[in-house]
């Protein structure tokens, strides 16, 4: 299985390309800094920097609404590859491939829009209320599991 989930900051505004072609895809690509802490002295942190890529319309997702320091949840796959540079070098490269991704904090938190994205769960605006929540039509207490 290759499954990662990784939460972190972006560490500059995502860079977005577009594919050629008559349906554009957009490739999105942003490095995450991810804490990490020490057994000796868990004061004392660092940061992994994960270089993350994202198609289509979460790459369009990325380019609309993550800005440098978003604080983010992203779930993906590892992904490998290689080139050979202009000097004649092969580099290796590791990536996460983005499924999904989510703002981690609210937006009075980290100055971003709360909420996330999958492609596949887009909510109905006309089920939500400006705050996030459904509105539930008066009467109908009774019906509901929790009172």
């Amino acid at each position: 299985m290759n499954k990662v989930i990784l939460m972190g900051r972006l560490t500059r505004d995502p860079e977005v390309r577009y594919s050629q072609g008559e349906q554009a895809t957009a490739v999105a690509r942003y490095t995450l800094a991810v804490d990490r802490r020490f057994r000796r002295d868990a004061d004392q942190q660092t940061a992994d920097f994960i270089g993350c890529v994202a198609f289509g319309k979460l790459g369009e997702f990325a380019e609309r609404y993550l800005r440098k320091g978003t604080k983010v949840v992203v779930s993906g796959r590892i992904q490998t590859g290689s080139y050979t540079n202009r000097d004649g070098q092969k580099v290796y490269t590791t990536d996460v491939v983005v499924e999904e991704c989510e703002f981690a904090e609210s937006k009075n938190a980290g100055g971003e829009s709360s909420g996330g994205f999958t492609p596949s769960e887009r909510p109905s605006p006309s089920s939500a209320a400006g705050d996030g929540f459904m509105n539930i039509p008066d009467g109908i207490d009774e019906e509901l599991p929790f009172n």
